[in-house]
């Protein structure tokens, strides 16, 4: 069976993904001080991060169109899967959806699944890996339902001012003041919204809190992927690997920058982690 999977672009791809022709970017959009970016190939974080700390204003951000969708899952594959960041935090979700009707209504059946990650950046990569493998060994997509239930997505990052401003961090009581350089510890609930954890002074700490979270929730770890994000900064990235790999062993580890919504939302020095 010939498939497709759409990941919405606050999912990073990586090089092995690009390649393989099952995977297709949906392409969401960021406007920072006048200044109209697409989240495609074309994307440049290091000028991006230029122009949000150059600008006053907190960057905004649009998904993409229910018409979008529609044009990806106009194709020859039988079966198409689209994976959104969470509809907690997004329209991207709705619009999939939309697409899916807009699309039978116009072609008539096909094999539209979407998936809603309840995550974002490489927790849906994660999950575009997960459709592949039932893919190409038969099982049902039903499995990768499963999957994201069993799915947690932690970060830390040097601020939360963007999360904040756009409301993505509705109903959270109290994440506390940067201004004391205490770094939250932040999560996401089984619905997919954004919760706080712990907390610690400093960044170095707080990373180290994070592992603390990631460590006491991994369960059959040999079976799955680690996968961390980061904005800019790699060797956070990499030192939160080791101390992880220090208390686990995984299937994989995958380590991407990222792509332009996950480097908005994460800001210059953010780190994620979805097991």
């Amino acid at each position: 069976m010939s498939y497709k999977i759409i990941i919405d672009s606050c999912g990073e791809l990586t090089e092995e993904m690009k390649k393989s022709g099952h995977f297709e970017t949906a392409s969401l959009q960021i406007d920072v001080d006048g200044h109209h970016i697409v989240d495609d190939e074309s994307f440049d974080q290091a000028d991006f991060l230029r122009r949000v700390k150059a600008s006053g204003e907190c960057p905004k951000s649009s998904c993409p169109s229910p018409e979008r969708y529609m044009e990806e899952y106009h194709c020859d594959a039988e079966h198409v899967y689209a994976v959104t960041l969470s509809a907690e935090l997004s329209g991207s979700y709705n619009s999939a959806v939309l697409g899916k009707n807009l699309y039978e209504e116009e072609y008539g059946e096909k094999d539209i699944y979407v998936f809603n990650s309840r995550s974002a950046s490489v927790g849906e990569t994660l999950i575009g890996l997960k459709i592949a493998e039932c893919e190409e060994k038969g099982m049902s997509f039903q499995k990768v339902e499963s999957y994201i239930e069993a799915q947690h997505t932690y970060f830390v990052l040097e601020t939360l001012d963007t999360l904040k401003k756009n409301g993505r961090l509705k109903g959270l009581k109290a994440v506390v003041a940067t201004a004391l350089n205490v770094k939250p510890v932040m999560g996401s609930t089984p619905e997919g919204s954004i919760q706080q954890l712990s907390q610690a002074r400093g960044i170095k700490k707080g990373l180290a809190k994070m592992v603390d979270e990631v460590a006491a929730n991994m369960k059959n770890t040999q079976e799955k992927i680690l996968a961390i994000s980061h904005c800019n900064c790699e060797e956070r990235a990499k030192a939160v690997r080791d101390m992880l790999l220090e208390r686990a062993s995984f299937k994989d580890v995958i380590i991407l920058d990222t792509a332009g919504i996950s480097s908005m939302y994460a800001a210059d020095g953010g780190v994620i982690v979805v097991v």
